[in-house]
């Protein structure tokens, strides 16, 4: 079967028939009761997972988000997916993997590139062996600045449900491929930061993307699409992340807004992931600038 009609077919199956049509828990585990999730008694113990393929002039930016702006009141297992060919992030890992950032454990975890262009595939393998009270699976163009993380604790800590999500980030107008924030040099990694000025708050309405913050118990009940197995197959390209709704309907719950504070995303014309744009890819970069 032609993959372009696989992707279509299978988005049909598990993205609008799940939970509607045919039971989730044909699909996969049955998740935790709310009324039963538990609630952390210490400090809060939060995952962040992110993928990076060719994209290190922008990883560079959450990563030091991380440096200069550590949690206080929590402690974060930060978890990131990367190839070794991927001689930029590489760089950023061996660079990043030797600070040692007081409340911050370093999880460094290298796949082949088919892997990462199938986001669900790392993000199964975190969910099920995470130890943390909640897991974002988020990207990795977020910058998690002042205070982002230690509100995450007043936000989540009590609150009863299987997933959140911000309730708003900051984010910078659409910019162009050779603008110098999108082109930082990777050769020597360097600590940087942002101007907070130059970004604009953005509502966000649901958890897609990046924005999926997952309770523990059900990220370790029930994995990320684990019994999917077209999402948990490696690809020869990028994949768009059909798979969340998926992953909603699976865990039969929609996700309920939160405030965050110092979340912030850079938007950007070209992906550094596409090292060749298709006719397709070039038509929406034209679209999203027609909106600058």
């Amino acid at each position: 079967m032609n993959s372009d009609l696989s992707v279509w077919l299978y988005k049909q199956i598990y993205c609008r028939l799940i939970g509607s049509v045919f039971p989730a828990h044909w699909f996969g585990p049955r998740p935790p009761e709310v009324a039963k999730l538990s609630q952390p008694t210490a400090r809060l113990q939060l995952e962040i997972v992110s993928h990076c393929w060719q994209y290190a002039h922008l990883s560079i930016y959450q990563l030091s988000s991380l440096v200069n702006h550590p949690p206080q009141d929590i402690d974060l297992t930060y978890t990131l997916f990367y190839a070794e060919e991927d001689i930029a992030t590489a760089k950023l890992v061996e660079t990043f993997g030797k600070m040692n950032i007081a409340n911050i454990n370093w999880q460094w975890r290298p796949m082949t590139r088919e892997q990462i262009f199938r986001r669900a595939i790392g993000r199964n393998q975190a969910a099920l062996k995470t130890k943390a009270d909640w897991i974002w699976f988020a990207d990795c163009d977020l910058i998690f600045h002042k205070n982002c993380l230690d509100s995450i604790d007043k936000t989540l800590r009590g609150e009863a449900t299987r997933l959140a999500y911000p309730a708003s980030e900051q984010v910078t107008e659409l910019l162009a491929a050779d603008d110098p924030i999108v082109n930082l040099p990777t050769d020597n990694p360097v600590i940087v930061d942002i101007d907070p000025a130059m970004f604009s708050r953005n509502q966000i309405t649901k958890a897609k993307g990046a924005f999926q913050i997952v309770h523990g118990d059900v990220a370790r009940a029930c994995g990320y699409c684990k019994d999917l197995k077209h999402y948990q197959q490696p690809t020869n390209r990028w994949r768009k992340t059909f798979e969340d709704t998926a992953f909603r309907r699976l865990i039969g719950d929609e996700g309920i807004a939160v405030p965050i504070e110092g979340l912030h995303r850079i938007r950007h014309q070209v992906k550094g992931r596409y090292a060749k744009q298709s006719f397709l890819s070039k038509a929406r970069t034209w679209l999203r600038m027609q909106d600058k």
